[in-house]
């Protein structure tokens, strides 16, 4: 007699009643059932080493107990109530404490929304209306987010490509588009502009690519010279490079900057914190209803992912948590090296130690445009080999966390040395 529900089974019926068949995040093939420390499972037992940990948040790893306990306790108490609640002010204390940029917060439940509030607060403290971002940079869902992400068409700057329907061309009017990395075209781009854009937003590690030397700081000296707000998107790098994100860890102080993943631990919750005369937007009473950025969300700063956050960060902030993420990275990244060189696959690891890939190619990889050198044949294999053999990696990024062991580091350097060798055997796709 059957007694549980396949895999198989769960598929067919995700595809009876969601579009694609999933959640539009990630392969709808895979349906994890649990996840404890370093490990997830899916619905057929399948174990896997875990290195998409939930996209980012799960960083002291899937049910640590210590979340779990602060959780369970507020669970008795409440679970959202709309109104402010202390421990949502108390998480945001700490953000302010922690964070560079941060006079004070403002809660949304999802980065993306952290991120157009961002692009709409810039718009109304500077009166402007233009947003400059890169080519490739990912800042959410909205309409100015969804411009040059990943375009397939390369056309020439300043010129954004949607990549979505239903988006009006009027978005598209107002965006300014550059490519990552290049601090002579940025200056020109901006000197020329300067009068109409409102912000520049960037990601301080571009998806994989970190900013070259000076590259950040050039964008801070141009962003006060012309008065445009400087937003560093942070969600990803928020508190995982260093206890106060990118801008502590490359040295560069935005005016604003949007948070997530990490801060709610595991639980939905994101944030805008910046500059208090910034910030102002979000008060009537200081701005009039001229200045004033309208937001409100149901679920904004409620207590259950307050208090997960407010343990996650209280366990990174622990003498030795960085150190220790950042080695577990940096091992990571040898076994890579190691076995790629053996299999004498060409490749660069591109990245951070807490948060980096492989790309199949003997090029330098510095922008959006250097992605497209990736031979995806040989990707796909050795992220394919990796799977079948217990490894749940990203297809383009591999996140380092807390709760590896050197089981799973001995695991994964072993499943590598199997997937640099059926990546050697793998034909050659240069395409993204």
């Amino acid at each position: 007699m059957k007694t549980s529900i396949s895999q198989q089974d769960w598929k067919d019926r995700a595809a009876q009643v969601l579009p694609a068949a999933g959640f539009g995040n990630f392969d709808p093939g895979l349906i994890i059932r649990e996840g404890k420390g370093s490990r997830v499972w899916d619905e057929d037992g399948n174990e896997f080493i875990d290195y998409l940990i939930g996209s980012g948040p799960m960083l002291v790893g899937h049910g640590h107990p210590e979340v779990l306990e602060a959780v369970q306790e507020q669970l008795g108490k409440g679970l959202t109530f709309f109104t402010s609640n202390a421990r949502g002010i108390e998480l945001a204390e700490v953000l302010v404490e922690a964070v560079p940029c941060a006079d004070q917060v403002r809660y949304v439940s999802t980065g993306g929304e952290a991120d157009m509030y961002a692009m709409r607060l810039a718009r109304a403290h500077t009166g402007r209306d233009k947003i400059l971002k890169f080519e490739g940079g990912y800042h959410g869902m909205s309409g100015e987010a969804l411009m040059s992400l990943a375009p397939t068409q390369l056309v020439n700057f300043p010129q954004a490509v949607p990549d979505s329907a239903g988006i009006p061309d009027g978005v598209r009017d107002n965006m300014l588009i550059a490519p990552f990395n290049d601090v002579a075209f940025a200056t020109s781009l901006i000197e020329e502009h300067a009068a109409e854009i409102a912000c520049i937003i960037v990601e301080p590690l571009q998806r994989l690519i970190p900013p070259e030397e000076g590259f950040l700081l050039a964008l801070r000296n141009l962003a006060t010279k012309h008065g445009i707000v400087l937003v560093f998107d942070e969600v990803v790098t928020g508190f995982r490079f260093a206890y106060g994100g990118a801008q502590e860890y490359y040295g560069v102080v935005p005016d604003l900057c949007t948070l997530g993943k990490i801060i709610g631990g595991g639980f939905p919750l994101a944030a805008i914190v910046g500059k208090s005369e910034i910030m102002a937007h979000f008060d009537k009473s200081l701005v009039g209803a001229e200045g004033y950025t309208f937001q409100v969300g149901t679920l904004s700063g409620n207590p259950v992912a307050s208090v997960a956050g407010l343990k996650t960060l209280e366990i990174l902030k622990r003498s030795g948590a960085y150190e220790t993420l950042r080695r577990n990275g940096e091992r990571l990244m040898q076994s890579f090296r190691t076995h790629l060189e053996a299999a004498g696959v060409a490749h660069k690891i591109v990245g951070e130690p807490m948060l980096f890939d492989v790309v199949f190619t003997d090029r330098p990889v510095r922008s959006y445009r250097d992605m497209f050198n990736n031979d995806t044949a040989k990707s796909k294999a050795f992220n394919t080999n990796l799977r079948s053999n217990g490894i749940l990696k990203p297809d383009s990024k591999l996140y380092a966390h807390l709760a590896l062991t050197e089981e799973d580091l001995e695991q994964t350097d072993e499943a590598l040395a199997k997937a640099a060798q059926a990546c050697e055997q793998a034909g050659s796709a240069n395409q993204i």
